[in-house]
């Protein structure tokens, strides 16, 4: 049965169907196989809806409808200001604005995607005017995007949290120290970068300058402020925390700025909608296909045949790794998790593994894999957005991909990186 599912599910996904399709036939294939024809199809259909029936979903469309609203209005351009303000003068420091930016647009909406658009649109530009090349730029960005996939609010480590029935409150503390990490050493090569390839600096700001920056910017760093306080503090469940940032960005972006009406909030909700529908579908889709997998046995054939119960906790986190880093280069994140997190979940518990530490591990290699050749989904993003070739986008991306890379290893080794401040937060 499981030759047959995953061979039908290959062949979809060859003939162009979007990932959706494969994962539904392969839980109707396998409900079919084990209850012997569709008599019980009632029963997938029990699967998919529990799948989507968490509470702790409802963050996803709503952190998703917060950064569409701000993409649209000021808060984006308003961080960008600032940190240019204080950086940009430094060799390399356009870039590590854009890096920083990343990581604060980050902050705010929890999506590598969203943050290629609203960073890349308007520093690509400035960055090739002031000299830089543009596959440097390209990766750059790209790259830089990852970080929103561990700075909270991370849709990703929503799903994971889900799927392994772990703290997404825990998960989104952990990822604050490794994204750091990523954006110190991104800087730092950055700005090695800049100096072997003589790119000019920008002029440096005044004292007067940044801090009218600053003013700017105080407002769209409220956003950072009320999800990682809100839920350090105990005052807000990270559902919660995406309800008050929907209304802060309305009230941001309608109100004190003025940069959107109610017409573009009314198409902000639909754009929102359309993708919080094919993100549930997935969601419910890999539920019943994981329940299939599960009672089939298949995990613990592949685990066995792999010889991960042998293994030791450290071996166990590098086999996790590399089967998320590998499954994002050709597959779309969040079916990733769904598939691949509950094959993983008896042997990670077996082991002892924090399910914390495992899940920002995964989110990191997620995190990779989406922006790494050949079909990483940030990849396609940018060529959609930037309208450059295949080649160009990806020529830069080696240096990038081996800095997250050691990054995870370091996790794998210093588990404290993401732990220290979870521990610190949860008093652990």
């Amino acid at each position: 049965m499981a030759a047959t599912i995953f061979l039908t599910m290959i062949v979809l996904l060859l003939l162009g169907f979007p990932m959706m399709i494969p994962l539904i036939i392969g839980a109707f294939i396998g409900f079919y196989d084990l209850f012997n024809g569709v008599g019980k199809m009632d029963f997938m259909v029990q699967q998919f809806m529990a799948g989507i029936r968490p509470a702790s979903l409802i963050a996803v469309p709503m952190f998703i409808f917060a950064a569409d609203i701000m993409t649209r209005g000021h808060s984006a351009n308003r961080l960008i200001d600032m940190v240019m303000s204080f950086v940009g003068h430094i060799k390399g420091g356009l870039a590590v604005s854009t890096a920083t930016a990343c990581t604060l647009f980050g902050a705010v909406s929890g999506s590598t995607q969203a943050t290629v658009v609203a960073v890349g649109s308007p520093l690509r530009p400035r960055m090739l005017k002031a000299g830089y090349k543009d596959n440097f730029v390209l990766a750059l960005i790209v790259n830089a995007s990852d970080i929103a996939f561990l700075i909270p609010p991370s849709i990703g480590m929503i799903i994971y949290g889900v799927v392994s029935n772990t703290s997404i409150s825990e998960l989104f503390i952990a990822g604050i120290g490794p994204g750091l990490l990523i954006l110190v050493l991104f800087s730092i090569y950055s700005m090695i970068y800049a100096t072997i390839h003589n790119v000019p600096t920008e002029p440096k700001a005044s004292w007067g300058e940044r801090l009218t920056a600053v003013k700017q910017a105080v407002w769209p760093l409220g956003f950072p402020v009320i999800i990682v306080g809100g839920i350090y503090g105990g005052i807000f469940s990270p559902t919660e925390a995406a309800a008050v940032c929907v209304l802060y960005a309305l009230i941001l972006e309608f109100i004190v700025f003025r940069a959107i009406s109610a017409r573009d909030i009314f198409e902000t909700a639909k754009s929102t909608g359309l993708i919080t529908g094919v993100v549930f579908i997935l969601v419910g889709a890999g539920a019943a296909f994981s329940w299939v997998i599960s009672f089939a046995r298949i995990p613990q054939e592949i685990l066995s045949a792999v010889g991960v119960a042998e293994m030791s906790a450290i071996g166990v986190l590098f086999v996790i790794s590399i089967a998320f880093f590998v499954g994002c280069m050709f597959v779309d994140p969040i079916v990733v998790i769904l598939i691949l997190v509950p094959i993983f979940a008896p042997v990670v518990e077996s082991v002892g593994l924090d399910p914390v530490l495992v899940g920002t591990i995964i989110t990191l290699q997620v995190a990779i894999g989406s922006a790494t050749p050949p079909f990483g989904c940030d990849i396609f993003t940018a060529m959609a957005v930037f309208k450059r070739p295949y080649m160009e986008v990806i020529r830069g991306t080696p240096p990038f991909v081996f800095i997250l890379l050691a990054v995870a290893v370091a996790l794998i080794f210093f588990p404290d990186i993401a732990l220290f401040l979870r521990d610190l937060a949860f008093e652990k």
